[in-house]
This record gives C-alpha cells, sequence and structure tokens, in this order.
C-alpha cells in the first residue's frame, strides 16, 4: 500500500468508529467492553490518548487508583487518559475523538515521503512514521469492534480496515504454532474461517519453524474452523477458548493447544 493508502485506512475506521459514535446513549456509552476494566466511553478515550500522545500533547495529570486490571506501569500510563475522561459525557468524548483524529489526519496528508521516513515511535520499537500506521489502523480498528460488541452495533467488518486486521492476525500464527505450541516435525495445519472476515490458510512445521503452506493437504493433521471475527477476537485476547463458537478436526489436543494459545497481544 502507498503511504496515502495507509491514511485511507487509518480514515476510514475512524470515520466508522465516529460513526457508531454518534448512534450511542449516554446509557450505551456506559456498557462494559472485553477489555477489563473500560466501558465503551473508556475505549475510544483510550484511542484519544495514544493520538494526543503521538501528536505530543502532554497527558493529564489525574490520580488513577488502583484497580485490578493495571497490571504495570504501562497500563497505569494508559489509563491516565481514560481516567482523565472518565466524568465526561458520551458526546463529549466523542467530540474529542473527533478533533484528535482530524487533527492526525491533517497532519499526514500533508506529509511527503522524507515526512512519512521520519523517525518515529512504535510499539514494536523505532521505527518510521510509515512503520507506525499499520500498528494504528490495527489497534484503532480492534478497539472500534470492542465498542461496537459492547453496544451490540455491529458494522467495520468488510473495509480495508478489517482487512488489514485479519492479515495481522494471520501473521502471528507462524510464531503462536512454531514457538508456542511447537508441534512435531512435519505436522499441518489449516484455520478455515467462515464470514465475516472469510480466510483459509494452513502451516507446517519444517526444521522446527511454522511455514505457510502454498497449497491445503488433503488430511491436514488439524483443522480449525470458526469465523473470522472470532478468530480475530482469540488472536487478540477478547474472549478465551472457552467461549468461542469454533470446530476442531483432526488431532484434539493440537487443536486445543493451538486455540489456547492464539492470543498474541498479551
Amino acid at each position: 500500500m502507498t503511504d496515502q493508502e495507509l491514511v485511507d485506512a487509518l480514515d476510514e475506521v475512524w470515520g466508522s468508529t465516529a460513526a457508531v459514535g454518534a448512534e450511542l446513549s449516554e446509557a450505551e456509552w456506559n456498557s462494559p467492553t472485553d477489555c477489563p476494566g473500560w466501558t465503551a466511553q473508556d475505549v475510544l478515550a483510550h484511542v484519544i490518548g495514544i493520538e494526543e500522545t503521538i501528536l505530543g500533547h502532554p497527558a493529564p495529570e489525574v490520580d488513577v487508583p488502583d484497580s485490578e486490571h493495571l497490571k504495570n506501569d504501562f497500563a497505569r500510563s494508559n489509563e491516565v487518559w481514560v481516567e482523565s475522561m472518565r466524568t465526561s459525557a458520551g458526546a463529549d468524548v466523542l467530540a474529542r475523538f473527533s478533533t484528535v483524529t482530524g487533527e492526525r489526519l491533517a497532519g499526514l496528508r500533508a506529509l511527503d515521503a522524507t515526512g512519512f521516513d521520519a523517525d518515529s515511535w512504535t510499539p514494536a520499537g523505532r521505527g518510521t512514521v510509515r512503520d507506525l500506521l499499520p500498528f494504528r489502523i490495527f489497534d484503532s480498528w480492534v478497539h472500534e469492534q470492542d465498542i461496537r460488541r459492547a453496544v451490540e452495533h455491529p458494522g467495520g467488518l468488510d473495509g480495508i480496515g478489517a482487512s488489514l486486521a485479519l492479515d495481522r492476525c494471520v501473521s502471528t500464527m507462524g510464531y503462536v504454532v512454531g514457538k508456542k505450541v511447537a508441534p512435531p516435525e512435519g505436522t499441518t495445519l489449516v484455520f478455515d474461517l467462515g464470514p465475516p472476515l472469510p480466510a483459509r490458510f494452513g502451516l507446517v512445521i519444517e526444521a522446527g519453524r511454522a511455514v505457510p503452506l502454498d497449497a491445503m493437504p488433503g488430511t491436514p493433521t488439524v483443522t480449525i474452523g470458526t469465523t473470522g471475527e472470532t478468530f480475530v477476537r482469540l488472536a487478540c485476547g477478547r474472549i478465551g477458548p472457552a467461549r468461542a463458537d469454533l470446530t476442531i478436526d483432526g488431532d484434539p489436543a493440537l487443536g486445543a493447544a493451538v486455540v489456547a494459545n492464539l492470543n498474541f497481544l498479551f
């Protein structure tokens, strides 16, 4: 994708998030999400905080109360922004989201190639502004879905942001299967994902690594079937295997081990 196509994808996700936010009542903004300790409003406040930080705006000075979902200093630093907006009206948080994302998009639209090459923080370490964009698309889309599930307003599953998020989750399966599960040499595994977010892909263990298959085997060691949406929820730690609607064909123990280790974010 070109630089501006990446910006277009981010614009799409943020626009979809703003659209669902505009539909919500104050009660809906207070709906609990799959993110422990966070309501739909808190999730949006978190996204705002990241973009404010990227713009160089200082974090608000607020006291963050102890809470079970705050496991480390990084979580507490994220919570500062959330706590600062916790007593605000949902409509006001949405307005702030529109303001900060508008500022970010305007800045990105104004960049040339040199601007996209500029140094930047990314969740994977130092990189460039260009390197950061796929992370922001992925994170923003995942949080949009957190909000939509919490308030039962589905959507945002057929755009480029959704496709990029699915691709990112698929790309982590070599690590999940090869390193976290580490099945025997020659093991073949197929993911059969139905709509929404349909996809079908396979892996084979070669020299201790999980390598993508060019063609699906006739009888894989195990086939895991679910929807692409559920697969993403599992990969992002939003749902555990016990709550997931899925099927395992072939080696049940291997299938269960893979599903139990799909979460690559935590």
